[in-house]
């Protein structure tokens, strides 16, 4: 029996989404392969962490110490390190996430172990573990195969799978000393810089309306607000718009934006590249209207439209002025 080891992200006293989607993961690959699933855990006081980790894992692998109070690669990247040794885990799984992104380069290097980034699958056949990617912005799949008999890494884009484990049986919390780095860091932690705050909150609406580069011009965004008025809706966009500078950044959903899961989204001229996915793939019913019928936005939508957003968003709002009389 081997290990599925998920390295825990949180951030200002709360864990991350990634964190559980990973787990999910971990625990529907634990029951065809026979592992078990344990959590890499770090911080300064997260012991509430590994209590709640510890009911959706087989095991919580602990450290605490003041100078992990804020992520820092080269910290994350020795312990890892040190537990993979320890450990001899089959699979190593973290978010691809500003963290995953620049741990798990180093951590590969230093452990010699094979690594597939930015998966949004990982399958098992016949004891081989494939990791699946994307690839010509998100039209093809890619299934990607590791050496046999070899421990290997994987970072996960956020999204990809729930968050919601289920709670198995209460996991056993192993608690390892700090060994800090002999070395001086290359990086230090300077501070968080927050998106300013907007007029609206996407994060917390029912319905969002969202527009992205297909709009075509800046002043064609009024269409869409007129949609999303039509529905009670709120307006937001992808990262292309807020490039333009046609809407402010703090209506841009995506990773580099905001993750919103409201009950209805609706996105028009939206292609579907990864980042936006990430950022709305947990909403309720996902609408689409794209004049490319492979445009990835279709994978995720439980409805769409294939057509000229220029003819297809008038009607819809005249269909929904009808509504309202």
């Amino acid at each position: 029996m081997g290990k599925i080891i998920v390295v825990a992200e949180h951030r200002k006293g709360e864990l991350s989404d990634i964190t559980f989607e990973m787990l999910n993961k971990g625990r529907e690959l634990s029951k065809i392969l026979g592992h078990t699933v344990t959590v890499a855990l770090f911080g300064n006081g997260v012991e509430d962490f590994s209590q709640e980790l510890s009911k959706v894992a087989d095991e919580v692998i602990l450290v605490e110490d003041e100078s992990l109070d804020v992520f820092n690669w080269e910290v994350y990247r020795d312990l890892l390190y040190a537990i993979i040794k320890d450990e001899g885990p089959a699979i190593i799984m973290m978010g691809h996430t500003a963290w995953g992104m620049n741990l798990a380069p180093g951590l590969a290097f230093k452990s010699g172990l094979p690594l597939a980034t930015d998966c949004v699958n990982i399958t098992c056949e016949g004891g081989r573990i494939f990791a699946v990617r994307e690839i010509y912005s998100g039209k093809i799949f890619s299934k990607v195969s590791f050496r046999e008999e070899s421990p290997v890494m994987v970072t996960i884009r956020p999204g990809s799978f729930p968050s919601e484990p289920e709670e198995s049986a209460a996991g056993k919390i192993v608690r390892k000393a700090f060994v800090p780095l002999t070395g001086d860091l290359s990086t230090r932690f300077v501070e968080y810089a927050e998106s300013p705050a907007g007029d609206v909150d996407i994060t917390q609406a029912d319905c969002l309306v969202s527009v992205g580069r297909g709009i075509g011009e800046s002043e064609n965004i009024d269409l869409v607000r007129d949609l999303a008025k039509s529905l009670g809706a709120v307006l937001s966009c992808s990262r292309p718009v807020v490039d333009k500078n046609w809407l402010p950044k703090y209506l841009q959903v995506g990773t580099s934006g905001k993750t919103v899961k409201p009950k209805a989204y609706i996105a028009i001229g939206i292609s579907g590249s990864f980042q936006h996915i990430a950022g709305m793939k947990g909403s309720g019913t996902i609408m689409a209207i794209n004049k490319d019928p492979k445009a990835p936005i279709f994978r995720e939508a439980d409805y769409g439209i294939v057509g000229d957003l220029f003819e297809i968003v008038p009607a819809l709002i005249e269909k929904a002025s009808e509504m309202h009389q």
